[in-house]
């Protein structure tokens, strides 16, 4: 491996020439497999391998004729915004027998296809598997009855087989994301927040039937997004006596005035018995006891439909990419393997590995081993599981351990969708583990002025879906009021400080920080949580808050490309936000399929302008007439968003004409995704439990004293772990004058982007290729794991 770090592998250095790829789509469809299918297509093609397409999954392999063709690069323009899959899935019981198979395998034989891509579900992926266990068999067959030569059974001696996973159950191990998981988790949200608002009018309880049929990910973590009273799983049966603690707990919580009630059940939920509980049961069971206006809604088949998001495009874009490579680099020796994504790094597994793993899952259930269960699902799941345990149900009061330490809570920085999921979070854990809460009204501002309250359990209830900042946010830094926030510090006995906001958040605690010598108030743990839309806090892959913007880019440029679409020969040039961080701009052109993204840290210059109108003409002479075009808001001061729509419709005049769109401020606005309100919940509790052991840690004589710089931290996502890291160790691996970190790992997906709008380029592929296996991860793991 050392030796390979030394030389950088680097993808135009594989070609695929002479190599015919097959891809399908197979099982339930998912959203986003589409996007998986483009990226194939055009990785492929760029490569200069044939690319066909299996229409009707395995079905349409067994049948042949006209079901698998050729495709172009056209073949798959405007299909990424396209839930489902275009070419089609379908359950296929031929190919379960042997004879077939055999038919699949001459259907390929003859079109010279020895590399296959499935997207499906695990069934799909074994099946495949068997397909390539089989192959030299059925070739043999097939030439003792004459129906191939021997010049042929030689030449396509071997097959090839690259897996991905597109299951909206995300019930799949060996992978933290199935591809339409969070599609489907969109869907969910978007219709718990409409019901909740009609609960609200009428104080009814609501049990909400979601998807799942052996895997409880997706009730799961709609739960914690919502804040759910109650959830049903598989994994995790309720005990004994459920229906009491339930109904106890459902009016415990109007008793405190809250008007609604939310259940969720997945529709494989089951009791410790294994009998099922469906949602009718569980109505039934609050009707009869508690005498609720309940309704039960079933949300079924739209969980599968509509628009990937954001997230699923991007997902399914950089796994359609690694799968070619796999394939590419593929031997005779090298088993059939899955591209996955871990943490934020695209990885290979085992196929039958992962399979495996995933059948124990179902096993263990069956066999009543629940705890085994929820740690076969993965890290992810687990942490889930702990987090949604930890905030959904209070304790009473006489129960909860007493600390006397006070905690105070602020947001600092532009507001970012999420930021009240992350001070629900904190502000619950903090109550359970003993401590007081503060909230701070409007950041380091209000802090001087003394805007300063306790927060309770219930005052936090219904935040998770709320977007901005309710607690109110300023951009305003520490330095010039410290001597009034010393005094607030010490006038309310604030023993610990959790600031969740952006780069001013991360400046806020250097100046705190620095100030310790002279004020002792300020001796105290200090943790932050990065959010901000535009994703450049150094130490963290990921903020809180991104997500959503990108959704709201990506939802924009869908519409835009639209109306470009139906007048014909249009290029739009839209203006994202981000400061300096080109982060909005690279991730929303990879999501909407754009032709280019100006960004600050990869400069351009005149030539590359000229180019990019160039490539465009040439575009606009293909079947595909519209071209998109993002610039971050600061990515260069004179080529300005004015100067490149000038610069464009002058250059393509008689060939496009132009406009122009600024996304501005509805980027921080707008109801959190489900991956900033799981995101932020779980980071902020995380960094809540940091407090409590620092706080206990520093705790001398009768009073907190903190002082060195393991007790300023930061804590981020990277790679695949959440880090806690202090903020002077950050100041190396800052950039202060623009406002962004010094190295950005986004940045090596930028020729991605190029790749898929048809650009030569140069893409260094030396993270992937190493086969990895399936870890079994050990307890302990599961605190300082995954999201």
């Amino acid at each position: 491996r050392a030796a390979m770090d030394h030389q950088p592998k680097f993808f135009e250095n594989l070609s695929g020439t002479g190599k015919a790829i097959g891809v399908l789509t197979s099982g339930g469809d998912a959203q986003g497999m589409n996007a998986a299918v483009r990226a194939v297509v055009r990785m492929g093609i760029y490569v200069k391998a044939k690319v066909y397409f299996v229409y009707e999954g395995y079905q349409g392999m067994v049948d042949g004729g006209d079901n698998i063709v050729e495709v172009s690069w056209e073949s798959v323009s405007s299909i990424l915004q396209v839930g489902g899959t275009v070419i089609g899935s379908a359950r296929c019981k031929s190919f379960r027998t042997r004879e077939g198979r055999l038919q699949a395998a001459y259907n390929l034989v003859q079109r010279g296809i020895t590399n296959l891509c499935v997207i499906g579900g695990d069934g799909s992926l074994t099946g495949a598997n068997l397909f390539r266990e089989e192959w030299s068999g059925l070739l043999e067959e097939l030439a003792q009855k004459g129906k191939i030569d021997e010049e042929a059974v030689k030449k396509y001696a071997y097959l090839n087989i690259v897996g991905m996973v597109g299951s909206i159950d995300n019930d799949f191990c060996g992978t933290d994301m199935t591809i339409g998981t969070d599609s489907a988790l969109h869907r969910i949200i978007e219709v718990v927040d409409a019901i909740m608002t009609t609960a609200q009018s009428h104080q009814r309880t609501f049990v909400l039937e979601v998807m799942g049929r052996h895997c409880g990910y997706l009730a799961l973590v709609s739960a914690l997004a919502c804040g759910a009273d109650w959830v049903f799983i598989p994994e995790y049966p309720p005990e004994e006596g459920w229906e009491d603690s339930m109904c106890v707990k459902l009016s415990e919580n109007r008793a405190r005035k809250k008007r609604l009630n939310i259940i969720i059940v997945a529709e494989g939920a089951i009791d410790c018995h294994n009998k099922p509980i469906t949602s009718e049961k569980v109505k039934d069971l609050v009707v009869q006891r508690l005498g609720f206006d309940t309704r039960v809604t079933i949300l079924g088949h739209v969980q599968r439909g509509g628009t990937p998001s954001a997230f699923d495009r991007i997902l399914a874009s950089r796994m359609g990419v690694e799968a070619v490579l796999a394939l590419l680099e593929a031997t005779p020796a090298t088993p059939a393997c899955v591209v996955s994504l871990s943490g934020n790094q695209a990885v290979r597994l085992p196929l039958m590995e992962c399979v495996q793993m995933t059948q124990e899952v179902q096993k263990a259930m069956d066999e009543g081993r629940f705890v085994e269960a929820v740690r076969l699902r993965g890290r992810s799941f687990e942490n889930n599981l702990n987090t949604y345990k930890l905030l959904s149900h209070k304790k009473p009061d006489a129960e909860l351990p007493k600390t006397n330490f006070n905690v105070a809570v602020l947001n600092v920085g532009a507001p970012a969708a999420g930021m009240n999921a992350a001070v629900r979070a904190a502000v619950r854990v903090g109550i359970t583990e003993g401590h007081k809460m503060f909230a701070v009204i409007d950041g380091f501002e209000g802090f001087a002025r003394g805007k300063i309250k306790e927060i309770s359990w219930g005052d936090v209830g219904g935040w998770t879906g709320q977007g901005g900042s309710i607690l109110g946010t300023k951009r305003t830094l520490p330095a010039k009021y410290l001597e009034k926030i010393a005094d607030q510090m010490r006038t309310n006995c604030i023993n610990a400080l959790m600031v969740i906001g952006g780069f001013e958040a991360y400046l806020g605690l250097l100046e705190l920080s620095a100030a310790r010598e002279k004020y002792d108030e300020f001796c105290v743990p200090m943790v932050m949580v990065p959010a901000t839309v535009s994703n450049n806090v150094p130490g963290s892959d990921f903020s809180i808050g991104a997500d959503t913007a990108l959704n709201t880019i990506t939802d924009t440029c869908d519409r835009i490309k639209q109306s470009a679409s139906g007048t014909k020969r249009r290029v739009f040039i839209i203006e994202t936000m981000g400061g300096y961080c080109g982060y909005l701009a690279n991730m929303g052109a990879l999501a909407a399929g754009a032709d280019a993204a100006y960004i600050f840290e990869e400069q351009f210059d005149i030539r590359e302008l000229q180019a990019n109108v160039e490539h465009l003409t040439e575009k606009m002479k293909t079947s595909i007439q519209r071209g998109l075009v993002l610039r971050n808001e600061n990515c260069n001061e004179n080529y300005t968003t004015d100067f490149i729509y000038q610069l464009y419709s002058e250059e393509g005049k008689g060939v496009f004409d132009c406009r122009k769109n600024v996304l501005g401020h509805m980027q921080q606005g707008g109801a959190p995704s489900p991956f900033d309100r799981n995101f932020g919940t779980k980071i902020s509790a995380k960094a809540m439990q940091w407090i409590s052991k620092k706080l206990k840690e520093t705790y001398r004589k009768g009073k907190v004293f903190a002082n060195t710089d393991d007790s300023v931290c930061l804590l981020g996502m990277r790679r695949r772990n959440l880090v806690f890291q202090p903020v002077a160790e950050l100041k190396t691996e800052t950039d202060f004058v623009h406002r962004i970190p010094k190295e950005q790992w986004w940045l090596k997906l930028r020729p991605l982007m190029k790749i898929l709008a048809k650009y030569k380029t140069s893409y260094d592929v030396s993270d992937s290729g190493q086969l990895e296996h399936v870890a079994m991860h050990s307890p302990k793991e599961a605190e300082t794991g995954a999201i």
